[in-house]
């Protein structure tokens, strides 16, 4: 158990027997009336994000999630196979649980892997990676008929928009939230 004053981001709350992220909470101290904590949470099995309010000072059921640094090794059928990068057990995880995380892994790449109660919750890649540029048409100069953008597709076999000037065989830097691309890494 914890109260309000304690939800940081990440933080993953047992609400009416079901797991929900804190993605972001906010603070707030109305002139008249008692305090109260406004949030954004996240369903960790659906992905449906609620905003929830809260009275300050009102206890909460944390639930406990194991965060493990995971390396994955494969693609097995409809599952992605991890490795405890301590203990060497291998896990297979659904595709479905793997979800957008799926568009920017390759072989032998770190992850955090989030369990509660033997079950696997989601799977955490850092903020962004480096992926290769595996096929891209010749950027134009010139061709301003779009913003600057031309379609590229990246060792994982996802397609993002990148700028003009980046060629096959650039590696980029991608957001693994969004998708976007950041910048071409030399």
């Amino acid at each position: 158990m914890a109260t309000t004053n304690d939800l940081k981001n990440g933080l993953v709350l047992n609400i009416d027997g079901q797991l929900w992220q804190v993605v972001g909470f906010q603070h707030v101290k109305p002139g008249k009336g008692p305090a109260f904590v406004r949030t954004k949470i996240k369903n960790v099995l659906s992905g449906k994000t609620v905003d929830r309010t809260f009275n300050a000072g009102v206890k909460v059921d944390t639930a406990t999630v194991d965060r493990r640094d995971m390396q994955y090794l494969y693609r097995d059928g409809d599952d992605f196979v991890f490795m405890d990068s301590s203990t060497y057990e291998q896990i297979p995880i659904p595709a479905e649980t793997v979800g957008d995380a799926a568009h920017f892994l390759l072989e032998n790449q770190d992850a955090v892997v989030a369990t509660h109660e033997g079950s696997v919750l989601f799977v955490e890649l850092p903020a962004s990676v480096v992926l290769e540029v595996t096929y891209t048409e010749p950027g134009l100069q010139g061709d301003r008929s779009s913003a600057g953008t031309k379609p590229a597709t990246l060792a994982t076999g996802y397609e993002i928009q990148v700028p003009l000037f980046v060629e096959t065989g650039n590696k980029v830097k991608v957001d693994t939230r969004s998708g976007d691309y950041l910048s071409r890494v030399s």
